[in-house]
């Protein structure tokens, strides 16, 4: 591999006439080549539409963001891509539905239980009804939504004490 930049070229005049110095540079120019190549396309790496698919996972931790597995890799990209609005609007209604969005590409709905109880006596139940979310999913193809790897999702994005019901029905 050839480097833009010879090191070979940025010798002093001295040096330029000296063999070994020159072999012994061009054998650094191949080591070094790939760096170069590396660090100019380093804004590449750093944009999920267009970083290799094995450095998805990498900058996915970078944002702070679990992705799981078994994801598409454009459901990945685009999770990587919009991983500050979805930290922006976690633990909400329209987060939880744009997140659940992406994954599945449908037309969600999101109801949750609601509520808040309390009590000032000690060993009361605090709530008659537990919490729950349910999430409605419309997609053309129910029949490939993944189901259990989109509770899973869901049930990571809500408080572990909400209960997850989750429907998928045809567009």
């Amino acid at each position: 591999m050839t480097t833009p930049h010879p090191l070979a070229e940025r010798l002093p005049g001295v040096y330029l006439e000296d063999g070994f110095t020159q072999r012994f540079l061009v054998a650094l120019d191949e080591v070094l080549a790939p760096v170069f190549t590396t660090l100019d396309g380093f804004a590449g790496y750093l944009d999920p539409r267009l970083a290799p698919e094995d450095f998805l996972e990498w900058l996915a931790h970078w944002v702070a963001l679990d992705v799981g597995e078994g994801w598409s890799v454009p459901q990945r990209r685009a999770l990587v891509a919009r991983a500050v609005e979805l930290h922006r609007w976690r633990g909400t209604r329209r987060g939880l539905a744009e997140h659940v969005a992406l994954l599945t590409g449908g037309q969600v709905e999101v109801r949750d239980s609601g509520g808040c109880t309390s009590t000032d006596r000690p060993g009361l139940a605090v709530a008659e009804n537990p919490p729950r979310v349910h999430v409605r999913v419309r997609v053309a193809r129910p029949d490939q939504v993944d189901r259990t790897r989109l509770v899973a999702a869901i049930a990571d994005a809500v408080p572990a004490h909400v209960a997850v019901e989750l429907e998928v029905v045809g567009a």
